[in-house]
């Protein structure tokens, strides 16, 4: 069987400074997910592990962002991430960032690509 080389969802379950959607990375281990949110209008996905430790930034499945809705936050140590670049701006991990995913949309599908993974992925 040939590895999943791309995670698709329709691009209208993705909904601007929402909740994000989590899907599972096999590549990097049983328990290791990743998320995928939209901000001013484009998809960014990243390796659900704050840049600090590596534990999930949600608490609440899918709940990334801040209360005014301008980063993205890590629920244990409150770490705050642009959503653009997944850059650390505040926290005890600042300037570092997430491990960002290549997403691309197009036919209204919002596609990550998983292929590079193990290239891109840092050891903890």
């Amino acid at each position: 069987m040939m590895p999943k080389k791309t995670i698709t969802f329709n691009s209208h379950d993705l909904h601007e400074k929402s909740s994000g959607l989590r899907f599972d990375l096999p590549p990097l281990g049983e328990l290791i997910t990743g998320f995928v949110v939209r901000y001013e209008g484009k998809a960014y996905a990243y390796i659900n592990q704050c840049a600090h430790v590596p534990v999930e930034l949600d608490w609440n499945e899918g709940d990334f962002f801040t209360a005014s809705k301008d980063y993205l936050i890590c629920a244990t140590h409150g770490a705050h991430y642009a959503p653009e670049t997944g850059y650390c701006v505040m926290g005890p991990c600042k300037g570092k960032s997430l491990q960002a995913l290549p997403v691309t949309e197009l036919n209204q599908q919002v596609i990550i690509h998983i292929d590079q993974l193990h290239k891109i992925h840092r050891k903890t």
